[in-house]
This record gives C-alpha cells, sequence and structure tokens, in this order.
C-alpha cells in the first residue's frame, strides 16, 4: 500500500513517536516497499508551518520541535550545573569551523594555550569527537563536531553554521580573536588524516567545569 495520505499519517506518527532525529531511511524501513518518503516529508512540513510545533531537519534526520517562536514557554529556570566555561565555548566553536583541527591549531587561533579539561569536557558532552591523526610530524589527533553537536544547535549541518558576527554576539566568540581570523567554508576539503589507532581514547578531567586558564 502506498496511498500518499496513509504514508503521511505513518510518517507523522513515527515521528512524533521517535526519541530523536529520523532519517528518511530510518522511516522508509519502517513503510510499505514504494513509499514515497520525501513527498510525505515535504507534505508533513508544509502542513506544520506556522503551528506550535513544526517539522525540522537536524543533523541528517527529522524531528517534530517546538515552533522557534514559542521556545519562551518551554524555559525553566533552573541552576545549570553543567555549564560550559567561556573557553569551552570558544573551543567549540573554532573545531566546528575550522575542523578537522588540532590541538595546535586551535591555540593558534585562540592565542593561548587550550588547557586539556577544555576539550576533555566537549568529548564527554558528545559535542566533539577525535577524528584521526593529521598526515603531518608527530600525527596529531585532530577534532570535529558530533551529530550531537549539530542537534543540540538545530543545525541540519555544517553548512548552516551562523557568521561570526553572529557567533560573537552569541558570545561563542571571544571579541579579542586574532585580526587575521576568518571563518573557514565547512564544505572545502579538509586536511588528509589517518582514522584513529584502537588504543586512542580520551582522558577526562573532572575539573572541566570550572574557568579555564587558557
Amino acid at each position: 500500500m502506498t496511498d500518499p495520505a496513509e504514508i503521511e499519517r505513518r510518517v507523522e506518527a513515527l515521528l512524533f513517536a521517535a526519541a530523536g532525529p529520523l532519517t528518511e531511511a530510518d522511516l522508509a524501513r519502517r513503510l510499505p516497499t514504494g513509499a514515497d518518503v520525501i513527498a510525505a516529508l515535504a507534505v508533513l512540513q508544509s502542513r506544520y508551518i506556522g503551528r506550535g510545533v513544526e517539522l525540522a531537519n537536524i543533523a541528517g534526520g527529522w524531528r517534530f520541535q517546538t515552533a522557534a517562536d514559542l521556545s519562551f514557554l518551554m524555559i525553566e529556570q533552573r541552576e545549570e550545573p553543567r555549564r560550559l566555561s567561556k573557553a569551552a565555548q570558544e573551543t567549540l566553536a573554532i573545531i566546528a569551523y575550522h575542523q578537522p583541527v588540532t590541538r595546535a591549531e586551535i591555540e593558534a587561533v585562540r592565542g593561548v594555550q587550550a588547557s586539556r579539561g577544555t576539550l576533555d569536557a566537549l568529548l564527554e558532552l558528545g559535542l566533539v569527537k577525535m577524528r584521526g591523526r593529521r598526515r603531518t610530524p608527530g600525527r596529531p589527533v585532530t577534532y570535529g563536531t558530533t551529530d550531537a553537536f549539530l542537534e543540540h544547535y538545530g543545525l541540519a549541518g555544517l553548512a548552516d553554521l551562523p557568521g561570526m558576527a553572529e557567533m560573537k554576539a552569541a558570545g561563542l566568540l571571544g571579541l579579542d580573536l586574532p585580526a587575521d581570523f576568518s571563518v573557514p567554508d565547512p564544505s572545502m576539503p579538509a586536511p588528509e588524516e589517518d582514522p584513529l589507532d584502537d588504543g586512542d581514547a580520551p582522558e577526562f578531567h573532572q575539573d572541566f567545569l570550572g574557568e579555564d586558564r587558557g
């Protein structure tokens, strides 16, 4: 059965019940053979425009979420014990725009030495991952963002990252960045890197929530 209206109902039901974003492939596996998933998503996305919830493409998947102009209704005033330090936020922004990037390259952009605890925080929270090793002397580890990063910030992909002015306004980039700092194009080819070795793994510190000296 491939009746478009019924396929739309099933896609809608699957997305409402899902704990996280579902890709088109995820949806297709649960639908009859030949079902036009893309068409169903397009109809649903149009149908929910202007409603209290909307259908959004996040990190390559689809999910229903609260309409942006109603997000204030969901705000709950409470203490946030795992708030990132300013240094961690800046480091995350640099990794997002420069990935794959090494620790030395992060330090070069920020102009200060990076604390190991800062990278550990981002790794443990799942916003950043160790991607590989750069094909340069010393084979330094490279870092990049994760799908959890895209989901957290409501981005469909890296191409949707805001510009430098918006990042500064959001407090994710300091005002004292080097004069030659620019926002790279995430679609450009990345420097060559090798896969991680089996023994490569981050070592986490416990003080990553405090202020970073670097």
